[in-house]
């Protein structure tokens, strides 16, 4: 599996252009389904089955909104990412270690026992991304919907980058998506979940840049407390929390950004975030921001607004493409 592949809430490039949104600020609202499904809250019926998951399993927070990032970032989002075959987005090395997909598979179940064929997969992920953050103290932000499921989902469309990616390379990723600079440091705030494999950022904690020393970047009192949990010759590829405050690791807040301002970043671009000129300032106030999950829902909302210009359909299964037709 490739570097990137095993990065949690990994940002991603798109290797042919992006479209342009093709829908207008009417066509995804918030409220879409409200009366589609006669006195059912559609919302309401995707928060209970999100709420009965976290109960169990609260790093499902991280995994979702890694799943909405991954994909977003390749048509928009249009669950693409959903669908089952040999060469669709999921076989992608990046996309290997995306989970999740048994929530959205039991969300689309309730939904459709009650409404058949009128709630989008594509929805159904940025809804139940939404209220996992709300579950893990990040605010409840209200979604827009209205969105399509895509009917193409290709691996080779898939180049998610690893870790090293400079702040330079991350901003120009999101530019070519109509997303700011400022879009890119709050969004990157979702690592304050995040998991990543040792192997990510083993090079930072022995030989960074092939010099044979530790980042001088990283705190030497973090190198120290990682290296035992990430030894050179480690048979198991184990992870660690991208935000070391141990007390907040599944808490959407914004303690990640004071973690990094203390040089306790683990990967290299959360690291680069804090000392870039282009971002640090962001980071400063983000540290002490109170209103930060005010700033991490509307990011999110803007990134949910990605679409393209292909055709979509509501799929039964959100694994496979509709075959009503």
């Amino acid at each position: 599996m490739s570097r990137g592949g095993r990065l949690a809430l990994a940002f991603g490039l798109i290797l042919t252009t992006f479209a342009a949104p093709c829908c207008s600020a009417a066509t995804l609202r918030v409220g879409f389904y409200k009366g589609k499904c006669g006195l059912v809250d559609v919302e309401s019926v995707v928060a209970t089955v999100v709420a009965s998951r976290f109960a169990r399993d609260r790093s499902i927070v991280a995994a979702l909104l890694r799943m909405q990032f991954h994909d977003c970032f390749v048509n928009g989002c249009d669950a693409s990412i959903l669908l089952d075959g040999s060469s669709s987005e999921k076989t992608a090395g990046p996309n290997l270690s995306v989970r999740g997909y048994d929530l959205i598979d039991a969300v689309k179940a309730a939904v459709e026992a009650i409404c058949p064929g009128v709630v989008s997969c594509a929805d159904i992920i940025v809804m139940a991304t939404r209220d996992a953050v709300a579950l893990a103290k990040g605010g409840r932000y209200g979604v827009q919907t209205g969105r399509l499921d895509g009917k193409i989902s290709l691996a080779q469309n898939v180049n998610l980058p690893g870790p090293s990616i400079t702040v330079s390379q991350a901003a120009s990723a999101f530019a070519q998506k109509g997303l700011t600079i400022s879009d890119m440091v709050v969004l990157l705030g979702g690592h304050t979940v995040g998991i990543a494999h040792c192997s990510l950022f083993q090079d930072r904690l022995y030989n960074f840049n092939g010099l044979g020393k530790p980042d001088p970047t990283m705190d030497p009192k973090l190198v120290a407390a990682l290296r035992p949990r990430c030894p050179q010759s480690a048979a198991l590829d184990s992870t660690v929390n991208l935000d070391q405050n141990l007390s907040s690791s599944l808490v959407v807040d914004n303690s990640f950004y004071k973690q990094i301002l203390a040089r306790r970043g683990i990967l290299q671009i959360d690291q680069e975030l804090a000392l870039d000129g282009r971002s640090k300032s962001l980071v400063a106030t983000l540290a002490n921001a109170t209103d930060f999950s005010a700033r991490f829902g509307r990011a999110m909302v803007k990134l949910g607004a990605l679409q393209n210009r292909l055709p979509g359909e509501i799929r039964r299964s959100c694994r496979a493409l509709d075959k009503r037709r």
